[in-house]
């Protein structure tokens, strides 16, 4: 495979914090907004990526650990549709058009998957025991992994960036065209999110369906049909995780599998099942990765540390997940 910087397969907090350094002191005030836009950047990769888990687990109690492999597949898919569509052109409008279409037929394409995913591997396993569709999400990502690994090979392939990323000084902050784009896209796809599920039926039906599927399927709702949703829903979320991240750290068959995992702890953090817990887990998760590398010296090698550190603390503390709540058995 690449070089060994390709193999920290995930969204480094520490490598968002060298690009954004480049000959500057900063310190201070400076310093702390410096980091605190580093810390949103990755942390709206996380949270997109964290509604996936959260919304599946709300729905079906099941923890999808194919999802950072969907995400896998969206940025390949993204990367080969944007070369083809881009072809020899200049930065400018067209690449900027191109990289969207790509990335909106990407999402597509996840979705699709993610609905083919779960009628293959879930739904024959709904009246399974609860390791049954465990085990069987982690066969898909193996499956997901290893195909992509034999049909693209294993080194790392560069997703040139649509736009001059030439980095915009804000006095002694430094912002970078990518990570307004991370900004604004997690914002926007966040808030598409929320008032789909608030004010659409289909939303409402996945708010009922949570509850209680067997009294939503009394009350007329296809839970079947929202199911499948939910899974295209999180996987079109992933995919435009897995592109936003491959502009800068490239694309190869493992690249979802730790950043799937952090996503993973920022959902629990925030309340696994909980959508506004999963936005708030992935920020302060990107927060605290950041400012732990950067302001309290943990080092480089140890910041994966930090979210599963904090994953245990939360167990220990606060099982539910910050914004989660404490759910009754029923007998």
């Amino acid at each position: 495979m690449g070089g060994p910087v390709l193999f920290t397969p995930v969204f480094s907090c520490y490598r968002t914090v060298q690009f954004s350094y480049e000959g500057e002191s900063i310190v201070g005030i400076a310093e702390f907004f410096q980091h605190l836009m580093n810390g949103l950047t990755l942390g709206g990769i996380y949270a997109l990526i964290a509604l996936g888990y959260t919304m599946v687990y709300g729905i079906l109690e099941l923890i999808n650990f194919a999802h950072g492999d969907v995400l896998m597949v969206g940025a390949y898919v993204g990367l080969f549709l944007f070369d083809l569509l881009r072809g020899s052109s200049p930065l400018g409008l067209w690449t900027i058009i191109a990289f969207f279409i790509a990335m909106l037929i990407s999402m597509a394409f996840s979705a699709v998957l993610g609905v083919f995913i779960e009628r293959v591997a879930y739904i024959p396993l709904r009246r399974a025991t609860r390791l049954a569709p465990l085990l069987s999400a982690i066969g898909v990502s193996f499956i997901l992994s290893n195909s992509a690994a034999w049909m693209f090979g294993t080194h790392s392939r560069k997703f040139n960036y649509p736009f001059d990323n030439t980095p915009v000084h804000l006095g002694d902050v430094v912002i970078t065209p990518h990570q307004i784009l991370i900004l604004v896209v997690s914002l926007v796809m966040m808030i598409i999110l929320k008032l789909f599920v608030d004010r659409t039926r289909m939303g409402k039906a996945m708010r009922a369906t949570s509850l209680d599927q067997g009294t939503a399927m009394l009350m007329g709702i296809n839970v079947n049909r929202v199911i499948s949703m939910t899974f295209a829903i999180g996987s079109a979320l992933a995919a435009v995780g897995g592109i936003l991240i491959a502009l800068d750290f490239k694309v190869y068959a493992t690249m979802g599998t730790m950043t799937g995992l952090k996503a993973f702890v920022a959902a629990v953090v925030g309340g696994i099942g909980n959508i506004s817990g999963a936005m708030f887990g992935g920020i302060l998760l990107g927060l605290l990765e950041t400012f732990g590398v950067a302001i309290f010296g943990i080092p480089t090698g140890l910041k994966d540390t930090i979210a599963f550190g904090v994953l245990i603390i939360i167990l220990l503390v606060k099982p539910e997940g910050l914004l989660g709540k404490v759910e009754k058995e029923k007998v």
